[in-house]
């Protein structure tokens, strides 16, 4: 006589396949927004690190460059020697994005040094041996390529972090942030600096 195999209860089968569809259910509900568009935000604040640290990196050899053909135009030179020493000997704390006043200064010094830098390159425009010299023409190059990417680095930064914020200013984001992500804080972004609401144009 065949012993028949225990029936499985319809029961049992139910309730694993209830929280399979209740979990598929929140991931289409943005469950995963709140952390997905903070990475992403932190991903982009990476890029506008690396692009200012570029420019800074080239900044030296600009300098001494010019110095060679303008000496006499010390005043300038100091600006944008002074300018940069700013932005690069400020702290940055990890959490910048989420701290207003590092992440203001953080701009102010930022925005200084492209300041410092168009007055520079105004000068430059007195001295035709200059801009002729291959130093120069090959850190002019490298220069506008690295303001341009300074541009979409910080434009990209801008697009993540308004989504971020506004993922924690909306529903159904305020409500997983209130129940599940109780430590997400609305992330600080790049205001245009007050004496000029375009990036500055670096030209030779």
């Amino acid at each position: 006589m065949h012993q028949s195999l225990p029936l499985i209860s319809t029961h049992h089968l139910a309730k694993p396949l209830l929280i399979l569809i209740a979990v598929l259910g929140l991931s289409g509900c943005g469950i995963n927004n709140i952390p997905t568009y903070d990475e992403a935000a932190k991903a982009a604040w990476s890029q506008v690190e690396n692009q200012y640290q570029r420019r800074a990196d080239l900044i030296p050899n600009l300098v001494e460059t010019v110095k060679g053909f303008a000496k006499q135009e010390k005043e300038v030179l100091v600006q944008v020697v002074e300018a940069r020493a700013k932005a690069t000997q400020m702290t940055v704390p990890k959490d910048i994005i989420n701290n207003p006043q590092a992440f203001k200064q953080f701009q102010q010094n930022q925005d200084a040094l492209s300041s410092a830098l168009a007055r520079l390159m105004v000068v430059v425009e007195k001295y035709p041996d200059l801009k002729s010299n291959q130093n120069f023409l090959a850190l002019q190059s490298q220069l506008e390529g690295t303001e341009n990417r300074i541009s979409v680095a910080r434009r990209d930064y801008i697009e993540t972090v308004q989504k971020y914020n506004t993922e924690l200013r909306t529903i159904p984001g305020r409500w997983w942030a209130s129940l599940m992500y109780s430590d997400a804080r609305v992330k600080e972004n790049f205001t245009a600096p007050p004496e000029s609401r375009k990036n500055p144009q670096v030209r030779f």
